[in-house]
């Protein structure tokens, strides 16, 4: 007999907080979702209104928003409010916005983390952690990155 599993339909992002999602009630950052919940906003599609609200709430314009996702300015500005982007650049919209939500919480504070993303930074050999920020693997740097500056370890 198979046995059919609960699976979330849909989570909806937090307006007011795009680098969180509602599963439930509870606005849950993206950096505590499981990996499956981010397979499932993936799937589903990010739309042009999650990309615009992420943009605003980041602080960062089209043209670092193209280049983190290894995309061109108009990939990102063609798309119409609840338009979708495909799962490879859904995919990409979703692990930035992840780093930005561990940031901002490990930072507490917006503008600082913000600053920190565009600084030189020593443990990068003096790059910037944003201009890691176009592929897996660097995003992955950045992630580490910010969890030393979580622990205290010089970074």
């Amino acid at each position: 007999m198979k046995k059919s599993y609960k699976t979330t339909t849909k989570l909806d992002y937090a307006e007011e907080a795009p680098t969180h999602f509602y599963d439930g009630n509870l606005a849950i950052p993206l950096v505590e979702m499981t990996s499956f919940q981010k397979m499932q906003i993936v799937r589903d599609g990010v739309s042009k209104t999650y990309l615009t609200k992420l943009k605003d709430e980041t602080s960062l314009d089209y043209d670092a928003l193209a280049q983190a996702l290894s995309v061109t300015r108009s990939t990102l500005i063609n798309k119409k409010g609840e338009q979708k982007f495909n799962d490879h650049i859904s995919e990409g919209i979703i692990a930035v916005a992840e780093i930005y939500s561990f940031g901002y919480e490990v930072f507490a504070n917006k503008i600082n983390f913000n600053q920190w993303m565009f600084a030189p930074n020593q443990a990068l050999a003096g790059a910037k952690p944003f201009d890691l920020m176009d592929n897996q693997y660097g995003r992955a740097e950045v992630r580490n990155l910010i969890g030393r500056v979580a622990y205290g370890v010089f970074s």
